[in-house]
């Protein structure tokens, strides 16, 4: 029996009704699903030869990254200063950072200067502060961050006292510290860039990276919120949530579709920049959004599970 036949038979003359409603919504999903594919055309692929994203040297001389010695961070400041942008470089390492500068002031023929910080500590900020003093600061990276060694149950965490503190100071106490030294200058000639790194394990719960998830949901609705606060002040502030890049943080040593190199991500969020105030960065991370978002926590839990039974393995693996 015909599927017009078998609606007639159960709904009668309601079944006219269905089949206008069904027609409706099989044209809003193609609808929807045409204009995904042809934002994220436009978003990841055309902004950026067409020059449409946000010239951050309007915004200042100067951009401040912390973070910036490796992966997502590092690539921030190297594609930063390639647009002849001046660089301040904030991380824990000082041989490490001087190294960086030299190698950003070869190649890109700007200006830097070196912070050393530990952002696990609260009481590093007046001193940040003092550096940055007389600086045209136009663009602030918020980047550095920690993760967990592998997924684990919370209570089961390795020395958890001490990570919570370090991971909640430099995950989301630095974010809006740092903010909080820059937006003034910001305010004052209404104008600036603020970029916040968060992580697509922000954008829902995820099990067995409780506190890691938690801490960059923080990154994420203090970033929109400030989106709201400060766009009609001029100033542009972008969370970008990236998934797996090829970083040592991911523990992922080669770059694929998927999990893109450092600077193939940083080049692709830049073009973003004042067209998305809320980013996956790349455009295979918008894919894998797109699928993510439809996933249970369940399904999530079972593959941090199998990520977690590896972590221990290497754990034993290295005390013997």
């Amino acid at each position: 029996m015909a599927l017009s036949s078998m609606l007639q038979t159960y709904f009668g003359k309601s079944a006219e009704y269905f089949t206008v409603i069904g027609a409706i919504a099989t044209a809003y999903i193609a609808f929807r699903a045409t204009s995904s594919v042809l934002n994220g055309l436009f978003t990841y692929f055309l902004s950026g030869m067409l020059g449409l994203s946000l010239n951050l040297k309007n915004a200042g001389s100067w951009a401040v990254v912390t973070g910036c010695t490796d992966g997502i961070g590092k690539a921030y400041a190297e594609q930063i200063a390639k647009r002849g942008i001046n660089i301040v470089l904030i991380s824990r390492t000082r041989s490490k950072l001087e190294e960086l500068a030299k190698d950003i002031e070869s190649r890109f023929k700007v200006q830097t200067r070196v912070i050393a910080a530990d952002f696990t500590r609260p009481d590093i900020y007046d001193a940040i502060s003092r550096e940055l003093v007389g600086l045209d600061i136009g663009t602030l990276v918020n980047n550095v961050g920690m993760g967990y060694d592998f997924p684990e149950f919370f209570d089961q965490v390795e020395n958890r006292n001490k990570l919570v503190l370090d991971m909640i100071n430099c995950n989301s106490t630095s974010v809006a510290m740092m903010t909080g030294i820059v937006l003034p200058g910001m305010v004052a000639k209404k104008k600036g860039v603020i970029i916040n790194i968060s992580s697509a394990a922000g954008k829902k719960p995820t099990p067995l990276l409780s506190l890691y998830s938690g801490t960059k949901s923080f990154v994420d609705f203090f970033s929109r919120s400030l989106q709201h606060e400060y766009g009609p002040k001029g100033i542009t502030v972008q969370v970008v949530l990236p998934y797996f890049v090829a970083t040592k943080m991911s523990k992922i040593r080669n770059g694929s579709i998927f999990a893109p190199s450092p600077t193939t991500y940083v080049n692709s969020a830049l073009n973003t920049v004042g067209l998305q105030s809320r980013t996956v960065g790349y455009w295979s991370h918008a894919i894998q959004d797109k699928v993510n978002m439809l996933l249970p926590l369940t399904l999530t839990t079972h593959f941090l599970m199998g990520a977690r039974a590896k972590g221990l393995k290497k754990k034993v693996a290295k005390k013997e």
